[in-house]
């Protein structure tokens, strides 16, 4: 009767575990009923706004007369940008900032005996935004001749920006999907399959970069602001149920 009982429960643990194997193995099965594929948007485009900072300066003994010089510079910009098709309206000047200079002193045998006032230095900042890229461009490329005119100027290289991004990206989402959909159409058809509904999709960072650069894309995303001519790219992580 022990053996009875002995044979017994080894029969059942011997069902039980085949039939655990069956449900793994029909896990696995149910589990690899999917493609995963990764499409690819790409475009390329030309930017259609420029950002130029500039800074211009004057040097005086006294505020006064230094802010009297600034504004004689600042006329001679506006001036310039005006003739240059820049409008008024597109130039922003920022409030003037107004610094003591010194230079130190020294004793005749080289120790340092503290510093000498020696005048003032003011500083405007000023901002141009506008659609009007060549020109703008064209000014931040020939500076000297402001700087011809006794105008202490100093600037940075232009901005670059697209004010249509959202549809760029928007474009790009649906070149990806469309890319990865082709791209599970072939995997499924070489196994001898079709694809079904989308399981999962995710969606890549966005990388803007310089067209024709070898910039590196980002974990978080490029975003080029020094290239007139840009590239957009983007990734799409599509998974799809096979049937």
């Amino acid at each position: 009767m022990k053996s009875y009982g002995k044979y017994l429960i080894l029969g059942a643990a011997v069902v039980l575990s085949a039939w655990l194997l069956a449900k793994a193995y029909t896990y696995k099965y149910h589990a690899q009923e999917t493609i995963v594929v990764t499409g690819l948007g790409e475009t390329e485009f030309v930017s259609d706004l420029i950002v130029w900072n500039g800074v211009i300066a004057a040097e005086s003994q006294n505020v006064e007369a230094g802010y009297a010089r600034l504004e004689q510079s600042k006329r001679k910009v506006c001036d310039y940008l005006l003739a240059k098709g820049i409008p008024a309206e597109a130039v922003v000047f920022q409030f003037v900032n107004v610094d003591k200079q010194f230079e130190s002193v020294y004793t005749a045998n080289g120790n340092w005996a503290g510093q000498r006032f020696t005048g003032y230095r003011l500083t405007q900042g000023f901002t141009i935004e506008s659609k009007e890229v060549e020109a703008v461009e064209n000014v931040s490329r020939d500076i000297s001749s402001l700087i011809a005119q006794g105008v202490s100027i100093e600037a940075r290289h232009p901005d670059y920006y697209y004010t249509q991004l959202d549809d760029v990206k928007l474009s790009l989402i649906e070149k990806a999907s469309a890319d990865a959909r082709e791209r599970a159409q072939k995997i499924a058809a070489n196994a001898g399959a079709k694809i079904g509904r989308v399981a999962s999709a995710r969606m890549g960072v966005f990388q803007i970069t310089g067209a024709n650069t070898n910039e590196e894309f980002s974990a978080g995303g490029s975003f080029n602001t020094a290239s007139r001519q840009k590239k957009a790219r983007i990734t799409m992580r599509v998974e799809y149920r096979i049937r």
